[in-house]
C-alpha cells in the first residue's frame, strides 16, 4: 500500500501539492476562529454531586456572587472617610443598575465587617453577573477620571478572561521562542536549509489543520482554550520527528544511488511504515484521555489524536510530494562544515551501547537509583484544582484574590453551599443544620434568607475556617455529605472543596480503566511490531521509570517550590487533571523513540546478528536521531517555561524533562542492559501468538543499495548497512 501512495505522490506531485495548499489555506481560514469557540474551564467534575449543586445554585437560587471588587481611595484615605463612602455607594448603586447584574453588595450599603480590610484602606463590593467572564465593569459603572476610586476586578467571573489572555501572550512568545530556535537546531541536524523547512511546513499544515478541527468541535461541544498549547507544540514536535525520518531517509537512499523515484517509493515503504506505527501508538495513548468526564482532559484527546494524525498524512503525503519536486535541491543551501543526520554508526552511541552491554549490571542499577530517587517527591505528593494563583501577581484577578487572604476576614472559598432538594426541603430544616453545625470545623451554618428558599428547594450555607483546599477541609466534605439529609430530600453539597473533592474521585475512578487501555494498547501494537511478548513488557517497565522519575522532579519544582523564584511561579498542590495529562503526553511521545530504537534492533537481529551486536549497532544507527529529535521535541515544550500561567509551566517543564530522560538514560542505557539480559529470550513469544504474528505482524524489507543483489541470510554486516524505518 506504502508503495503505491509512494509512487502516486512520485506521479502526482504538483498536484498533491496544489490540493494541499488550498486545504492548508481553507484550514487557516476556519482554524484561526478556533480561538473564540474555546473555553476555559472544563476542571470539574460533570453530573458530580458538586457540579448539580452549582447547576442549582445557578438556575434555582440565581448563582452566587462570582465577582469581587476591591476598592480602595486612591489617597489611600479610610474608606470611612465620607467623599469615599459616597463615591462607593454611587459605584454600588451603578452596577446594580446595570442589566445582567445582581445580588450586589458593598460594605458601604451592608456595614457588614468582613467586607472591610483590616485597618480600613480597602473594602469589597461583591456582586453575582449573568455572564462567567468579566474583565471590566460594565459602561454604567465605569468610574469617571475624578473619581477618588481605584478598583481591581476579581471573584470567578474575571480568572477565565485573565486565562484565556495569558494564554494568548503566553502562545506568541512560546512561538516566537521555539520556531527560530527550532528551525537553527534543524538547519543543524540537516546540514542544509531547505531540508530543514520541510518539517516546519508538516509542522505549518498539522497546526492548522487540528485549529480547522477544533473549531468544529468547539462549535458541537465545549473545549478547553488549552488544547491550543497541545496543538502547537505536539504539532511542531510529531512534525519534526515525522519529517526527520521521512527526509533522513530519502536522502540517504539518494546517497545510496537510487534514482529520485525508488528514493520516495523506498522512503515511504521503510520510514512510512515507522510513522503508521508511531501515529497508531501515540493516539492510542492520548485517546485514554477520552475516558475522563473533565472536558478539559478530553480536548486534548481531541487536540492529539487531530494532530497525530494531521502530521501522519502530512509527513506521508505532503512530504513525498515536495522531495520530489525539490529532487536535487533539498541540498540546496548548504552549512559549510556541517554534515547533517546520515547514515553511518555514530561511533559514540555504539560505543555505549558495547560498554553497557558487556556491564549491563554496573550501567543500569546506578541509572535506576538515580530515577527512582528523582521520583520519590512522588511521596509527598498533594493534587489541587488551579484558582488565581496560577496567574502572574501583575493580573488583577490574582492580586483581588491575593488581597482576600491577606487583608480581609471574609473568604467565601472556605465555605461549602449545601441545596436541599424535594418535598422536605420547604421545611425549616433546624434539626439538619444543627448536625451540621455540630460537625468539626464549622463555625456556623447560614439557613435564614427569602434568597435561599424556593419551592422543593433551600439553600444552606456551611461557614468553616479551614483553609480552602486544605486535606482538613476536603474531610469536612466527606463529613457534611454523610450527615442525612432530612426526609423526603436530596442533599448536593457544593463549593470549592467540594469540587476539588469530587475532581479527584472522578478522575481516581477511572485512572484503572486508563491504565489498562495504556498497558493493552502498547502490548498489542508493539506486539505486532516486534513480535515478542517480552518487548512491550520491558518497553512499559522503563518507560514507566523514566515517567515516573520526571514527574517527580516536576513536584520537587512546583508543589515544593524549588526554581519557584527563578520561573516566577507560586507553589500550589499538583493539579491533578495537567498531571494525568502530562503522563498520558510523556509515554505517548516515549513510545516514538522506543519505535525508532527497537525496530532497528529487531531488523539486525532478524538478518542474524548476534544478540549485542544487534543492541551495538542498533543503538549505534539511532542514537542521533533519537536524541535530534528529542531535544527538537524539547524546545518546543522548554518554550513554555515562558508562560505567566503556572500550571502550563509545570507541563512544559515535565514533558521536556521526560523526553530528554527517555532518549538518553533510558535509551542510551537502560534498554541495551534489558536487551542483554533478555538475551535471545528478548524476542519470546509463544507458538499460538509467534503464528499470529506471522498472519498479521508488521513488517517491512528495506531496498538494497542501488546495484546489489539481496543481502544473504545471516549476514549481519549487509543487515547492518541497510536502513530500516528512516531512523539513522
Amino acid at each position: 500500500m506504502l508503495e503505491r501512495l509512494g509512487d502516486l505522490v512520485f506521479r502526482r506531485a504538483r498536484t498533491v501539492l496544489v490540493v494541499g495548499v488550498l486545504l492548508l489555506l481553507g484550514s487557516a481560514g476556519v482554524g484561526l476562529g478556533a480561538f473564540g469557540k474555546l473555553q476555559s474551564g472544563g476542571f470539574d467534575a460533570p453530573n458530580s454531586a458538586s457540579s448539580r449543586a452549582q447547576d442549582q445554585l445557578k438556575h434555582t437560587f440565581g448563582g452566587r456572587p462570582n465577582l469581587v471588587i476591591e476598592i480602595r481611595a486612591k489617597d489611600g484615605s479610610n474608606v470611612d472617610t465620607p467623599a469615599i463612602a459616597d463615591a462607593g455607594r454611587r459605584l454600588t448603586a451603578a452596577l446594580a443598575a446595570a442589566p445582567g447584574f445582581d445580588q450586589v453588595a458593598s460594605y458601604w450599603t451592608t456595614d457588614a465587617p468582613g467586607l472591610k480590610a483590616d485597618g480600613g484602606r480597602g473594602a469589597l463590593l461583591v456582586a453575582h453577573s449573568v455572564k462567567d467572564d468579566i474583565s471590566e465593569l460594565p459602561r454604567g459603572a465605569k468610574l469617571p477620571a475624578d473619581s477618588p476610586l481605584k478598583v481591581r476586578i476579581g471573584g470567578d467571573a474575571s480568572i477565565g478572561p485573565a486565562i484565556t489572555g495569558q494564554v494568548g501572550k503566553s502562545l506568541a512568545i512560546a512561538e516566537a521562542i521555539a520556531v527560530p530556535l527550532t528551525l537553527l537546531l534543524l538547519v543543524l541536524a540537516f546540514g542544509s536549509l531547505i531540508a530543514a523547512l520541510v518539517p516546519l511546513v508538516i509542522g505549518f499544515i498539522a497546526i492548522m489543520g487540528t485549529f480547522a478541527e477544533l473549531f468544529v468541535l468547539g462549535s458541537l461541544t465545549d473545549v478547553s482554550i488549552f488544547s491550543i498549547n497541545l496543538t502547537t507544540a505536539l504539532g511542531l514536535g510529531l512534525a519534526i520527528d515525522y519529517a526527520l525520518l521521512i527526509v533522513a531517509r530519502h536522502r540517504e537512499l539518494l546517497h545510496a544511488g537510487h534514482d529520485l523515484h525508488d528514493a520516495v517509493v523506498g522512503t515511504l515503504r521503510t520510514a512510512g511504515r515507522t510513522i503508521l506505527f508511531s501515529a497508531a501508538t501515540v493516539a492510542a495513548a492520548l485517546a485514554v484521555l477520552l475516558v475522563f468526564p473533565q472536558y478539559f482532559l478530553r480536548s486534548f484527546a481531541y487536540a492529539g489524536i487531530g494532530v497525530v494524525l494531521v502530521s501522519a498524512l502530512a509527513a506521508l503525503i505532503i512530504a513525498p510530494a515536495l522531495l520530489t519536486v525539490l529532487g536535487p535541491r533539498v541540498e540546496s543551501l548548504r552549512i559549510r562544515g556541517v554534515k547533517g543526520v546520515q547514515g553511518a554508526e555514530a561511533p559514540v552511541w555504539s560505543r555505549l551501547a558495547g560498554f553497557v552491554t558487556r556491564r549491563p549490571a554496573l550501567t543500569a542499577l546506578p541509572v535506576v537509583a538515580v530515577l527512582l530517587l528523582a521520583a520519590s517527591p512522588l511521596l509527598g505528593v498533594t493534587f489541587g484544582t488551579p484558582d488565581e494563583r496560577v496567574l502572574p501577581t501583575s493580573t488583577e484577578a490574582r492580586q483581588v484574590g491575593d488581597t482576600l487572604r491577606a487583608d480581609y476576614s471574609l473568604d467565601d472559598t472556605r465555605s461549602l453551599d449545601v441545596v436541599l432538594l424535594g418535598a422536605g426541603a420547604q421545611v425549616q430544616p433546624d434539626a439538619y443544620a444543627a448536625r451540621l453545625a455540630a460537625l468539626p470545623g464549622v463555625t456556623r451554618v447560614d439557613t435564614a434568607g427569602p434568597d435561599r428558599i424556593r419551592p422543593n428547594a433551600r439553600l444552606l450555607s456551611v461557614i468553616t475556617t479551614l483553609p480552602a483546599k486544605s486535606d482538613a477541609a476536603q474531610n469536612l466534605v466527606h463529613d457534611v455529605r454523610a450527615v442525612p439529609a432530612p426526609d423526603r430530600t436530596e442533599a448536593l453539597v457544593g463549593g470549592t472543596d467540594a469540587r476539588l473533592v469530587d475532581t479527584k474521585t472522578s478522575i481516581g475512578d477511572r485512572l484503572p480503566l486508563a491504565f489498562g487501555l495504556i498497558v493493552l494498547s502498547t502490548f498489542v501494537l508493539l506486539f505486532l511490531f516486534t513480535g515478542s511478548v517480552l518487548q512491550p513488557l520491558r518497553a512499559l517497565l522503563l518507560n514507566g521509570i523514566s515517567i515516573t522519575a520526571a514527574v517527580g522532579i516536576t513536584v520537587w519544582v512546583f508543589q515544593d517550590g524549588h526554581l519557584s523564584s527563578l520561573l516566577g511561579f507560586t507553589p500550589l498542590p499538583m493539579d491533578t487533571s495537567m498531571t494525568v495529562l502530562l503522563f498520558c503526553i510523556a509515554f505517548a511521545l516515549s513510545m516514538d523513540y522506543e519505535v525508532f530504537v527497537t525496530s532497528r534492533i529487531k531488523e539486525l537481529h532478524d538478518a542474524g546478528a548476534s544478540d549485542a551486536d544487534a543492541v551495538r549497532q542498533g543503538l549505534g544507527r539511532t542514537g542521533r536521531i533519537v536524541t535530534t529529535a528529542a531535544a527538537l521535541l524539547a524546545v518546543t515544550f522548554v518554550a513554555f517555561l515562558t508562560s505567566t500561567v503556572s500550571f502550563l509551566q509545570l507541563f512544559g517543564f515535565g514533558a521536556a524533562l521526560a523526553i530528554l530522560l527517555d532518549a538518553t538514560l533510558v535509551r542510551g542505557v537502560l534498554v541495551p542492559a534489558a536487551m542483554r539480559v533478555l538475551g535471545r529470550h528478548a524476542w519470546y513469544a509463544p507458538g499460538p501468538l509467534r503464528r499470529l504474528h506471522e498472519r498479521v505482524g508488521l513488517r517491512e524489507s528495506a531496498p538494497e543499495p542501488a546495484g546489489s543483489g539481496p543481502a544473504r541470510t545471516g549476514d549481519a554486516s549487509a543487515a547492518g548497512r541497510q536502513v530500516h524505518d528512516g531512523v539513522h
